[in-house]
């Protein structure tokens, strides 16, 4: 593994999985870490049906095995039957961190009446932090915005690389 971070971007889609729909979640992802990050990172990207096991795999795979420090997933955080990215996220970390929900959910309410209805969440897998964000580019930028300042600093205190981001929080910085 290299001494650049890695930082994995997840969309979990049945259709973008078979290829029936454009995955446009995943490049906002890109986009957006591309202008947040100021320090050396590289992208492990990936693709995946709405199954469970299916997520958890990939996200135990890009934590344990790619070595990312974070993970943000894009997808699957609704109410529909196959919406199951949190169930997915939670099994698979250590600890859950409710806070980052509840403030994307905070910050998409004053843009849509039905963010009442997503379920985002995050939680770590030892020292990657997971983050599972909607599925449009729109709510992903709003959410990454109402947390992106303490995303840096929970890498640093769960072990993770120095995230450099000109947006970030670090206490006594």
């Amino acid at each position: 593994m290299s001494d650049v971070p890695a930082v994995g971007i997840l969309t979990v889609s049945d259709r973008a999985s078979r290829g029936d729909y454009e995955d446009r979640g995943g490049p906002a992802i890109r986009a957006y870490l591309q202008e947040a990050l100021s320090g050396p990172w590289r992208a492990v990207a990936a693709i995946v049906s709405d199954d469970r096991d299916v997520v958890e795999a990939e996200l135990t795979r890009l934590a344990d095995e790619e070595g990312c420090c974070l993970i943000v997933t894009t997808g699957g955080t609704g109410p529909a039957p196959r919406d199951i990215t949190p169930e997915a996220t939670e099994a698979v970390c250590d600890r859950m961190l409710p806070g980052f929900g509840e403030a994307m959910r905070a910050e998409s309410l004053r843009h849509v009446p039905t963010a009442i209805l997503s379920r985002q969440t995050a939680g770590h897998r030892g020292s990657c932090l997971i983050l599972n964000l909607p599925g449009k580019p729109a709510a992903i930028r709003e959410c990454l915005d109402a947390v992106w300042g303490g995303i840096p600093y929970c890498v640093d205190l769960i072990g993770g690389p120095r995230l450099e981001s000109e947006g970030a929080f670090r206490p006594g910085a």
